[in-house]
């Protein structure tokens, strides 16, 4: 088996929140920056509180040793062509190119409901073949292109919009080429009914980049329950990082291990820094994967012989 290449960043998340600037809003950068280089992330995530000029997001990165992992693009490739869509992420790709970063998260916000005050059940849907072969066909030629500038798009699953459910992926995956690499969210894939090894089991191969967030089942529960917006979710605890929820991340490295994945593992956990203290959690949050990373393979049992 050859070595478990990856690299351990972190999205600014922890320290303040883009979609709800009063979840750490006041925090600057160079706090979260200083925090997360002390605690040992290699990189960060871009939010947006950093600068989008390729030259300057260098040098800012630079004075804190760290890496830019990659970045959110907002696409709307399910209401615009292709071609809209390569023009409008041309500064974007290029921010990412230059800095070094090989996976562009890609994230669907055309009919989002992932920022607005309306229960998850409400988001948009493809529900024809034709839809999500348009959509494919799109997003696919939209990707080739990304991947002749050095960036793979690696697509993110979300909660409230188009691709959601394990169903959404598959039907996404089967319809597009290698170009399209899946991001593997173990949080949004656990609130949806996923089962993040499962993900790996099918799509390995498409599996570019990992958001390693933790989940609270009981408020998924309420949040499915009370028909809750995706950000009432957020603000009432339904994600932490690795290590303080119910997902398996033993397993889950483990099984990455085994598939060969290279590239990064990123703590992205959308919470409250009032209620979970930002060092704190980042802190246990990049504990729980060097641990893991650094752990020799689990033992699998022994196949019995008929």
């Amino acid at each position: 088996m050859t070595a478990f290449e990856v690299r351990i960043g972190i999205n600014p998340l922890s320290w303040m929140n883009d979609d709800l600037p009063s979840l750490g809003g006041e925090t600057p950068l160079e706090v979260a920056l200083t925090e997360g280089r002390q605690i040992g992330y290699q990189g960060f995530e871009l939010g947006n509180k950093f600068p989008r000029e390729p030259q300057a997001l260098k040098a800012l990165l630079a004075q804190y040793d760290l890496a830019l992992v990659s970045g959110w693009y907002s696409g709307r490739l399910a209401e615009r062509s292709a071609e809209e869509e390569i023009e409008a992420v041309g500064p974007h790709l290029e921010l990412l190119a230059r800095n070094g970063a090989t996976a562009m998260v890609y994230g669907e916000v055309a009919g989002t409901i992932q920022g607005a005050p309306l229960p998850l059940f409400q988001r948009p849907r493809f529900f024809s073949d034709a839809q999500w072969d348009a959509y494919a066909e799109r997003l696919d030629r939209f990707a080739r292109y990304t991947l002749s500038k050095g960036v793979r798009v690696a697509y993110h699953h979300h909660m409230g919009a188009y691709v959601e459910t394990p169903t959404d992926v598959d039907e996404l995956m089967r319809r597009t080429s290698e170009a399209v690499g899946l991001l593997l969210d173990t949080g949004h894939i656990t609130f949806a009914g996923g089962d993040p090894l499962a993900l790996i089991d099918q799509y390995a191969s498409r599996i570019c980049h990992v958001h390693c967030k933790d989940v609270r089942p009981a408020i998924i529960k309420l949040a499915r329950n009370g028909d809750w917006s995706f950000l009432e979710a957020v603000i009432n605890g339904a994600f932490t990082v690795p290590g303080d929820g119910a997902v398996d991340f033993a397993a889950v490295i483990d099984k990455l291990k085994r598939v060969g994945y290279r590239g990064w593992l990123v703590v992205e956990a959308e919470q409250d820094p009032a209620v979970a203290p930002s060092f704190e959690y980042a802190q246990k949050g990049y504990r729980t994967l060097r641990t893991l990373v650094d752990a020799p393979l689990i033992e699998q049992p022994a196949q019995e012989v008929s």
